[in-house]
């Protein structure tokens, strides 16, 4: 057995741990008398890519490109591949995945397992808009293969539906076709929530990625974002090593309300003086965490929570700002706020969290009760707005707000497969 946390580190849990090596081994390496979970690298924030106590099938050993069509874009490779390694190899070729997370070190399953979104919901969609094809191996051995036009309901259910309907094996996507590795990107101080809708509404138009850093602990003020791909350029390849480290775990976490106001201060204020227009490389401006390895360790032995919600646009901005409003009573505080829009579109899964509104994302270190209390405050304004958290980023929300958050939650669960489970599954649906 061993001992696993997720990116949040909130704890360790005992796991049996089996990689897998080769498709054609999977079916019977799965089948075993303990429910099990397909486990990529780790990196959702909760329980959603835990098992304590069962099974764990890594899948980093699944990592094969299959093929690329350089002339149509179109890429099959096995689910266990990095979306790093798969930028690195076709974006020298004229081609980019449409749709990544805030970081490029998570496996083209886990993509699809959790429906991932980036900074084009508005313009892309999420990731599982782009999957063609794939191939999901149930735990009796069945392999069945689905796509938007192939077993449709088994793909909807498979396409952020948690690893909980098999594992998925391999994967055809959809590329996008740019000029290079380098973005046109904007950067824009703004002062309060009103003019952050403003400049969404009006990015949504002309640019294809946009994001917002709010300063969570201020009236609303923040920095915007937005960027589009470049033509080609004769620009100095960029450094992919990275820059800083984390090394240890220090014994407190280093967020507390006084580095938290300091941060912003400085945060702030450095990035009002870089605005404007310039270059930027692919990896600066999707993944700019990816530069600190280990930044999750910042938080001190106790780990920290994400806290990410949507609720609609009829309700954005007020639901917003009682939201800031709560987080700045409670003397708690996030630095690492991301607010954007997600697109008027519906989302290809039945339990994706991608739907059309405005999307807050949070981290907190974990203060205990005082944490969970301020949380229950938060709970109680989504539930208000009809809203819904994301559960890959999850690992405390009550199950009534998961029950209506996720309405298609009955019809999924006839996708489920009985011999897979979580620790958010079990926490959140039963077993």
């Amino acid at each position: 057995m061993v001992n696993i946390s997720s990116w949040g580190r909130l704890g360790k849990w005992e796991h049996e741990v089996d990689t897998l090596t080769s498709r054609g081994e999977a079916a019977r390496q799965i089948r075993a008398n303990k429910l099990g979970l397909a486990y990529g690298m780790g990196r959702s924030y909760g329980d959603v890519c835990l098992n304590p106590d069962g099974i764990l099938w890594r899948m980093t050993g699944l990592d094969h490109f299959i093929s690329l069509d350089e002339k149509t874009g179109r890429l099959i490779c096995e689910a266990g591949l990095l979306l790093r390694d798969i930028q690195r190899l076709i974006i020298p070729l004229g081609w980019i995945l449409p749709v990544t997370p805030g970081t490029q070190l998570v496996t083209v399953g886990g993509a699809i397992a959790n429906d991932v979104h980036g900074k084009s919901h508005h313009v892309h969609g999420a990731f599982g808009d782009h999957v063609k094809c794939l191939t999901l191996l149930r735990t009796d051995g069945e392999l069945i293969e689905c796509g938007p036009e192939l077993k449709p309901d088994w793909f909807s259910a498979t396409v952020g539906g948690l690893g909980l309907t098999g594992v998925i094996l391999t994967v055809e996507i959809q590329l996008r076709h740019v000029a290079g590795p380098w973005l046109d990107t904007e950067t824009i101080p703004y002062s309060n929530l009103d003019e952050f809708f403003q400049l969404t509404n009006e990015s949504d138009t002309d640019w294809e990625h946009s994001v917002s850093w709010i300063d969570c602990i201020s009236s609303g003020r923040g920095i915007f974002m937005r960027g589009n791909h470049a033509d080609k350029i004769d620009k100095k390849e960029f450094s992919k090593k990275y820059a800083l480290s984390v090394p240890i775990v220090p014994p407190i976490s280093m967020i507390n309300s006084l580095s938290l106001r300091l941060f912003n201060i400085a945060y702030f204020n450095l990035n009002k003086r870089r605005s404007g227009r310039e270059i930027t490389h692919y990896e600066s401006f999707f993944y700019p965490l990816d530069n600190i390895h280990e930044w999750n360790r910042i938080y001190g032995p106790k780990g920290f929570y994400q806290y990410q919600s949507v609720v609609p646009k009829s309700h954005g901005k007020e639901t917003v700002q009682a939201m800031l409003n709560e987080i700045a009573k409670s003397g708690d505080g996030s630095f690492l706020a991301v607010l954007k829009n997600f697109g008027d579109r519906n989302s290809v899964g039945m339990m994706s969290f991608p739907q059309s509104g405005v999307t807050l994302a949070l981290d907190f270190p974990n203060r205990g009760a005082k944490t969970l209390k301020l949380f229950e405050r938060l709970d109680a304004i989504v539930r208000e707005a009809k809203g819904r958290l994301y559960m890959a980023k999850d690992a405390r929300m009550p199950r009534d707000l998961f029950e209506a958050g996720y309405p298609k939650l009955s019809e999924f669960l006839q996708y489920r497969d009985p011999g897979i489970s979580s620790g958010l599954s079990r926490r959140l649906m039963g077993y």
